[in-house]
């Protein structure tokens, strides 16, 4: 090294004679040179103004071109360009910047929007001011220190002497060389408030805060540290069943960039949109028609996963402190800045008070030098000194100061010494002034005068209280409408495979080992999505979960092929394997919740001869029984036994297993499949795919176990039992009521019987056993509608019916009205008229279930205890649905108040013949 150096030093002395200029070492130079101006004089902002310097010199030409009238943005560009030492393109887009944050300069024109994206006028036709909250708290040029401009032809300032934590309330964003800064807005309210917190000692909590609104999720900000996070989403409401619209949008995202990732998702098949719109104009409104029998719900989920309807931005508080970068947190930077604040007023008082004593010691000159007439001691003085030294004199018989008071001296006592200055302005007073001298008005000013000393003296002995009221009277002045814009709240987290649409076929090449969404051809498995993992078994004992593409090869001979869940821990596999090195044969129940993608896992013993003679896999830990045969020549006393998988305990894949049988296996078949051995679970169905999910999504079925069935209402008066298949779909066309089905809970229904022209009131038990088909419990005839339905068991219903020519309103209690009968049976007579409006005034949660022992069915679960509503009136027939829940508008397209087909607790619905 020290040669190389030698060597260096040899080649730059060589180079002095030669002419040549070396460059070694200049490139470290020039890098730390260019890297150090950036940082300091570009991209980021200062800790005691919150501003980049081109920022500082805008406000500062601003300031200086100031008349309270809007000035063109090309002029205000060209004042700064005074200061600045870049070029127009860079100033105008910093004054655009500061404009389109709504809160230091005030705008004139059309300025661009940061929802949309559009930019700005030109610079020509668009014109701006400061605030006058920009005058109040950056702008005091006795507090501003400064410094020569880039050319030393002006003066600019060092920093602004801003009394507000400004970097916090706009928020920053700068890359320069090789570091970078991004400080997230709050809100405008929260920061005052925190100050004041800071000043009184208290504990805040401060978390961005958005123009554009919408959701944020701040559980990992970190206080705005490097290594933090927030995470932001739009705030989507659902219209109907097939139209979402987005209102608010994530910081930092577009109309146009938001729109354009939603289609990318689309042509993807990621989502399922039919058609998009933006009709963004003074808000944001962004509709999404969605495709017939697609899930809104879902679709919001599978929004959030894959567009930028969600976006994550990682914060990093970079500021500049003593001329260098330092990183702090969000509350470092409130509280320096809180106190940097209190300072500037501290200056700003001591200054006040200054002037104040200037003022008063002035005054009191005056008034002596007026009313004892001193300015008659100078009529005979024939020089300047003289006169002077006149004046002196003349004060001293009235005045003395500090230095000179005795204990006895009765003078006025002056708080310094009088100088020449001090008696050159007295001679300057213009002989009209004397002549109009007021003594009273005089004696009240320097009295006004000392009791703002006074003042000022006070509030420099207590400045935290002065520079709270100071805040305080920010926010009371300026802080209307300035409410916080982004809701804080905790997001799920979601899964991307279980929103994302199927936009894929799996199939399977079993012989050959292949599968994919490529192979046609072969053998169709399941619906999926581009992004699922695939899940794959072999005769050999051996599984295998790889990433879904066009064809993939898993090995040979695959008994069992499924899309893979991630950590499922319900579906169950069943095994009975041949370990080929002892010959025993072994069944093991086995989860497969985790895995390393493309290993191959072996669920035998390890032996290559080993196989698999039973495999059979149970969405729900289902128990099973099997029939062992052996093999004639065995030497077991039983050749044929059942085997029940119920009793072997859930492992995990690595386990070996429990023997089954020392002798060789012939054949093994299934007998038989029970209940779930992990118990019931609870599934809820989409309104409007009618799909079955665990999600909480659309209406809530009951909880269910294997060999449970559905019960389904049809608002044409009829009723099915379906078997329950959580992969399955129902029907939702004409649908009340879906639920499990309990053969012990009694159908509540009001009906009109349109042969005898009666509204109805009948009570039913399901008694029939077949399942797939429909079972009519009104009358046939062509009028008959049903009204209600409930499988409350003590339910309370109002109706209302017109008898001569006014509304008469009843309530009945079927419970109490008609005794339960056979499901064919007419129901008694509730008015010989028809209904115009009805109400249920039962109010029930049907997610909530009561014990076993208190269910009619033990072992079952309670009777679901939704109301249901049949679709009363068909065209040309007209239907008036009324709510009383006042949050949510009646959609006239609706059933009732939610709008979704089903009557509610508080809902009341009218016929209109």
């Amino acid at each position: 090294m020290a040669r190389k150096k030698s060597l260096e030093r040899e080649q730059n002395h060589a180079g002095e004679h030669s002419g040549v200029t070396y460059l070694n070492g200049m490139y470290e130079d020039y890098f730390l040179d260019y890297a150090s101006y950036v940082i300091l004089e570009r991209a980021v902002p200062d800790l005691k103004d919150g501003l980049k310097p081109v920022q500082r010199r805008l406000l500062h030409a601003m300031n200086e071109i100031n008349d309270g009238r809007f000035h063109k943005v090309a002029n205000i560009i060209g004042q700064t360009m005074q200061f600045h030492p870049h070029g127009d393109a860079a100033i105008g887009d910093a004054l655009v910047n500061l404009g389109q944050k709504d809160l230091l300069i005030d705008t004139q024109g059309n300025w661009g929007d940061l929802r949309t994206g559009d930019s700005a006028a030109a610079a020509r036709y668009i014109e701006a001011r400061l605030t006058k909250f920009a005058l109040e708290v950056a702008i005091n040029p006795q507090t501003t220190p400064w410094q020569v401009s880039y050319d030393g032809r002006r003066n600019e300032p060092i920093t602004l002497p801003v009394k507000f934590p400004l970097v916090l309330a706009q928020g920053v964003d700068g890359i320069a060389v090789g570091l970078a800064t991004k400080i997230l807005p709050h809100n405008f309210i929260e920061l005052i408030q925190a100050s004041i917190k800071v000043l009184e000692g208290k504990r805040y909590k401060l978390y961005p805060d958005f123009q554009t609104g919408g959701l944020i999720d701040v559980d990992d900000y970190q206080g705005g540290m490097r290594g933090g996070k927030v995470r932001v989403r739009v705030r989507i409401e659902k219209l109907d069943k097939s139209n979402l619209v987005i209102r608010e949008i994530p910081y930092g995202v577009t109309t146009v960039a938001l729109m354009d990732s939603i289609v990318k998702a689309s042509e993807k098949g990621q989502i399922k949109v039919k058609k998009l719109s933006d009709n963004t104009a003074a808000e944001v409104e962004i509709t999404i028609e969605l495709q017939p029998g697609v899930s809104p719900d879902q679709t919001i989920d599978a929004l959030y996963a894959f567009t930028q309807c969600e976006v994550s931005i990682s914060p990093n508080a970079c500021v500049i402190s003593d001329n260098k970068p330092v990183f702090l947190t969000v509350d470092e930077i409130l509280r320096l800045s809180t106190f940097n604040t209190q300072e500037l007023l501290r200056q700003e008082l001591n200054i006040r008070l200054g002037e104040l004593e200037e003022k008063w010691h002035f005054s009191s000159l005056e008034k002596i030098f007026i009313e004892k007439r001193i300015y008659h001691d100078i009529e005979e003085s024939e020089t300047w000194e003289n006169v002077l030294h006149m004046i002196r004199v003349g004060l001293a018989k009235y005045i003395s100061t500090p230095a000179t008071k005795t204990k006895t001296d009765k003078r006025l006592v002056l708080h310094r010494d009088i100088t020449e200055e001090d008696i050159t302005r007295l001679t300057e007073i213009r002989i009209k002034r004397i002549s109009k001298y007021n003594s009273f008005q005089a004696d009240e000013l320097i009295t006004n005068i000392e009791k703002e000393l006074a003042q000022v003296r006070h509030d420099l002995k207590h400045l935290t209280e002065y520079t709270i009221s100071y805040f305080q009277k920010l926010l009371d002045k300026y802080g209307k409408g300035k409410e916080r814009k982004t809701e804080i709240t905790t997001f799920d987290t979601i899964q991307a495979t279980k929103v994302i649409a199927n936009n894929a076929k799996l199939y399977v090449d079993r012989k050959e080992g292949f599968i994919g969404y490529g192979l046609k051809k072969d053998e169709f498995v399941a619906d999926c999505s581009e992004i699922d993992d695939v899940i794959a078994f072999r005769k050999d004992g051996k599984f295998v979960v790889s990433k879904i593409a066009d064809k993939v090869f898993v090995g040979k001979n695959i008994i069992h092929v499924n899309v893979f869940k991630r950590g499922d821990e319900r579906t169950t596999y069943h095994l009975i394997y041949l370990d080929g090195a002892s010959g025993k044969s072994y069944a093991k129940r086995f989860n497969v919740t985790s895995i390393t993608r493309d290993k191959e896992y072996d669920l035998t013993k390890g032996d290559k001869e080993s196989k698999v003679l039973f495999f059979s896999v149970h969405p729900n830990g289902e128990s099973e029984r099997v029939e062992i045969q052996l093999t004639p020549g065995s030497k077991a006393r039983n050749k044929i036994f059942d085997f029940y998988f119920e009793e072997l305990a859930i492992k995990g894949r690595n386990a070996g297993g429990n023997i089954v049988t020392r002798y060789p296996v012939r054949k093994i078949t299934q007998v038989e499949v029970g209940k779930s051995t992990l118990g019931s679970q609870k599934y809820w169905y989409d309104e409007v795919n009618g799909r079955f999910n665990k999600d909480e999504r659309g209406k809530y079925l009951g909880s269910f176990d294997t060999g449970d069935q559905l019960l389904l209402i049809y608002g044409d008066g009829s009723y099915e039992i379906a078997e329950f298949d959580p992969s399955a779909k129902i029907d939702i066309k004409d649908l009340m009521y879906a639920g499990k089905f309990k053969p012990k809970a009694a159908v509540s229904a009001i009906y009109f019987e349109g042969e005898k022209q009666w509204t109805m009131v009948k009570r039913f038990l399901i008694e029939t056993t077949s399942t797939g088909q429909r079972f009519r419990f009104t009358t046939e005839h062509k009028d008959s509608k049903l009204y209600w339905a409930s499988l409350e068991e003590d339910p309370t219903v109002e109706y209302g019916y017109m008898s001569q020519r006014q509304k008469v309103n009843e309530i009945v209690q079927p419970a109490e009205f008609i005794e339960v009968k056979g499901w064919k049976a007419l129901g008694n007579k509730l008015v010989d008229k028809k209904l115009i409006s009805i109400k249920d005034q039962s109010a029930s949660d049907t997610s909530k279930e009561t014990p076993d022992d208190e269910d009619p069915d033990a072992g079952e679960e309670t009777k679901p205890t939704k109301a249901i509503q049949a679709e009363l009136f068909k065209a040309p027939q007209k239907k008036d649905i009324k709510s009383k829940t006042p949050e949510k508008p009646v959609k006239k397209s609706g059933k009732n108040g939610k709008g979704d087909g089903y009557l509610h607790a508080g809902d009341t619905i009218e016929f209109d013949f």
